[in-house]
């Protein structure tokens, strides 16, 4: 049976990734602490220069350290987009802050015109979200932190630039963080990055005093992740016709693989996993993805590019504003009918994406809980109701496939 295209089911998992988390399961002596972590802290001191990294075993776990190396907690506020996963707003809560919202602009990032209104005396940073891969409008959003003396927080959980010639989002800020997910630009299934511009002296010691403070995860944890590229190398070709979808939902109830976001996010709480040192085992996996960082991000950019001028001829789609630069990690459009577009992809074995069919994704959160407030952000709301995204690492055959059944 064929492999079906999918957006979210572990894109990058390539063969030899599915070989080094075979080796990795039967070492288990290599799965707390190693010399990968260094290895992955200096790739991104390298890449970003300036800046000090230190790794977590999440991307809200990196986002959470950078809030607290700030000085960031009770009764401080802190500006993030609608239109978001519910991991930034609840790393917020975790350090004790409060999340306010503000709405976003054609490029699915948050607008600068209304981002102002948003600020008060109490608000200390803006976490600016570069949806998709899709740049914020960075220059705009600093000059207004300029002005009322905020922290400029990049959120780069859907992108990793390494362009030899131009800095790339992560670089613009105070500080940055990356999520390493099971479906981002590259994939330890869970891991993520905090970088703090070292002209931050005090909060780059508060970082580093923060991680030694940590624990790693517990074996479990860490064992669930390393299975994930294996499982999903048998659950990927069954999963359009509803065999793989049953055995994910099998091996997590049991336990053997981890839900990417758990079930008391959803109200804001805290699981027992995070926050956390990231583990060698998941930083091995790492430095193999980082190896192939160029090859995916050209391979991205070509099928932007693809899309782009395939897409121009058709009337029942609304192009999204990418002219800003970045480079995609999903492709979005907007159109009128995105479930029933979705359900006719996935008869064909093509698995588009419904990143963010909730204004703050993934469904069942209480807005409540992470204080959304329904009617404050409507084009946030509009585009959670209209939103699919388009794989973008991809093979160019497939890319013609897409655009045919769309």
């Amino acid at each position: 049976m064929g492999r079906p295209i999918s957006i979210s089911l572990s894109p990058n998992t390539q063969w030899d990734d599915v070989r080094l988390a075979v080796t990795l399961l039967f070492q288990p002596w290599l799965w707390k602490k190693g010399d990968a972590i260094a290895r992955a802290e200096r790739w991104f001191t390298a890449h970003f220069s300036g800046y000090q990294a230190v790794s977590f075993n999440s991307g809200r776990s990196a986002l959470l350290a950078i809030l607290r190396a700030f000085g960031i907690g009770k009764g401080d506020e802190v500006i993030v987009q609608a239109f978001t996963c519910v991991a930034v707003p609840n790393s917020v809560l975790w350090c004790g802050a409060t999340p306010v919202y503000t709405d976003i602009d054609q490029s699915l990032t948050i607008d600068p015109a209304g981002l102002e209104k948003r600020i008060t005396p109490r608000t200390k940073a803006i976490i600016v979200q570069h949806t998709f891969g899709i740049l914020a409008r960075i220059e705009r959003i600093k000059a207004i932190a300029r002005k009322h003396g905020l922290y400029v927080i990049e959120d780069c959980a859907h992108i990793l630039d390494v362009s030899d010639s131009e800095a790339g989002a992560g670089s613009y800020g105070d500080a940055a963080f990356f999520s390493f997910g099971r479906d981002k630009a590259v994939s330890s299934v869970f891991g993520g990055m905090a970088i703090i511009r070292n002209r931050h002296g005090e909060a780059c010691n508060k970082l580093s005093n923060y991680w030694q403070s940590l624990d790693y995860p517990p074996l479990h944890w860490i064992g669930q992740q390393l299975f994930h590229p294996v499982a999903f190398w048998f659950i990927l070709p069954l999963y359009t016709i509803g065999i793989g979808k049953l055995l994910l939902l099998f091996l997590q109830t049991i336990q053997f693989l981890s839900f990417p976001v758990y079930k008391e996010e959803k109200r804001g709480g805290r699981p027992k996993y995070f926050p956390a040192r990231y583990p060698n085992a998941l930083a091995l996996l790492l430095m193999l993805q980082l190896s192939k960082i160029r090859v995916l991000n050209n391979r991205r950019k070509r099928a932007t590019s693809t899309y782009t001028r395939m897409l121009a001829i058709k009337k029942d789609s609304t192009a999204i504003s990418i002219s800003q630069g970045g480079t995609l990690l999903r492709y979005p459009i907007s159109v009128s009918s995105a479930k029933q577009l979705l359900t006719h992809a996935r008869a064909q074995g093509i698995l588009l994406g419904n990143w963010y069919h909730h204004i703050i994704d993934p469904d069942g959160v209480d807005f409540q809980s992470v204080f959304y407030r329904k009617g404050s952000c409507p084009k946030a709301e509009y585009a959670a109701s209209h939103i699919i995204n388009l794989p973008t690492n991809i093979a160019k055959e497939n890319i013609e496939r897409i655009v045919s059944a769309l």
